[in-house]
């Protein structure tokens, strides 16, 4: 058994050691051609939303722009790995292809409290597309972010078995059980640092792009539910996720599968997000405090999780997305980037992975108008930002 190689952490002064060569992925046969310019490119965290960045990816290459360094956590390693070892496109007929009952079906459930989803089966098919590429022996530079739960820190993958690092980079805590590896505990690299921009700096190159997937919500951009309802009979669907359920229910939360599913509690008012009914919830407590009582300090009442249809896997979820929107700002203060791609909280929710064709068009649609705006002002201060 070949020993894994150990993930570079941050070094003291905060930068990790260079990365490795550099060159242009999926774009390499336009390599050579003066005119196009090149892209050192940030993907970050999002769960779902990371689809978004197939989109963003397609329209630089085909607007002329050479990616020759990309880095990324979470979704944004995954897709960012993808792209470089050449195998976005079957990555996207795949995804593309999903269904709501065969993302369900493609869950690997685990018994255990550390999380509730394995990701072998997701990951089986990830691993079979990358085979044993090697971050060193990619065309570009590439960097995976995770977070080490024991030292407190990001930890670099710049070198070693690319599958490995997507991996430790996308194990959302709760949710995805962590990968232990050379004495680490690794997991989501987005709890630290859930837009990596400064992995790409070394790249040189002509512009810096960064594609956050914790935009400002944006009214009416989010990709109805509707939309996704099985037609006809899903009585299968439903089966499938009573066996589950009665299987794993005593071991981990049921709130993470039944979110995943997208079932919904028929009672009145309780259609919308996380976020949503609770702004719902909290508006009507406000409106029915007496006007005697208008003291924003004084205790206006509980909420009952269960009758807005709220679970604790929805809350834990709020909780880290508010978490990175906060993080995210603090990394575009401290190295803004040439070009700023925003994508929407709001567009879909983290774990709607059965959305891909919409959220990957958003991407499309979202890099295009940032791209025209770039390139009308002709000018690299600065984030531009849409």
């Amino acid at each position: 058994m070949s020993k894994i190689p150990v993930p570079r952490p941050l070094a003291q002064s905060g930068t990790p050691e260079p990365a490795g060569a550099v060159g242009g992925g999926d774009a390499a046969e336009a390599r050579g051609k003066p005119e196009r310019k090149t892209v050192a490119l940030a993907l970050g965290s999002g769960g779902a939303r990371g689809y978004a960045h197939i989109g963003a990816i397609e329209v630089l290459s085909e607007r002329g722009y050479d990616i020759v360094a990309i880095s990324g956590c979470s979704m944004g390693a995954l897709i960012g790995g993808i792209y470089a070892a050449g195998k976005l496109q079957a990555y996207k007929d795949w995804v593309t292809g999903l269904g709501q009952f065969d993302v369900l079906k493609l869950l690997d459930v685990t018994l255990n409290s550390v999380g509730a989803i394995r990701g072998e089966k997701v990951f089986s098919v990830v691993r079979e597309m990358l085979g044993d590429t090697r971050i060193e022996t990619l065309p570009l530079a590439y960097t995976a972010v995770a977070t080490d739960l024991l030292g407190h820190k990001e930890i670099w993958f710049q070198e070693g078995p690319l599958d490995q690092a997507i991996r430790a980079s996308i194990a959302i805590p709760g949710l995805i059980t962590p990968v232990v590896m050379n004495g680490r505990v690794l997991v989501d690299g987005a709890l630290l640092n859930p837009l990596p921009i400064m992995p790409t700096i070394s790249a040189h190159a002509d512009l810096v792009v960064a594609v956050n997937l914790s935009g400002e919500d944006d009214t009416g951009r989010r990709i109805p539910d509707a939309a996704f309802k099985p037609v006809g009979d899903d009585s299968e669907l439903d089966e499938w996720v009573g066996k589950v359920r009665d299987k794993a229910s005593r071991w981990f939360d049921w709130d993470a599968l039944k979110s995943f599913g997208g079932r919904r509690d028929p009672a009145p008012g309780n259609n919308g997000t996380p976020e949503e009914k609770l702004e719902e919830e909290a508006r009507e407590q406000a409106e029915e405090q007496p006007a005697s009582r208008q003291d924003p300090w004084a205790e206006t009442g509980t909420i009952n999780w269960e009758k807005l249809g709220i679970g604790k896997f929805d809350i834990m979820n709020l909780t880290i997305e508010t978490m990175q929107s906060a993080l995210v700002q603090y990394k575009l203060a401290g190295y803004p980037p040439d070009l700023l791609v925003n994508v929407p909280k709001n567009s879909s929710r983290t774990y709607d992975y059965h959305k891909a064709p919409e959220l990957i068009q958003i991407g499309r649609e979202r890099m295009h108008a940032a791209l025209d705006r770039f390139e009308k002002n002709r000018s690299s201060s600065g984030p531009l930002s849409l």
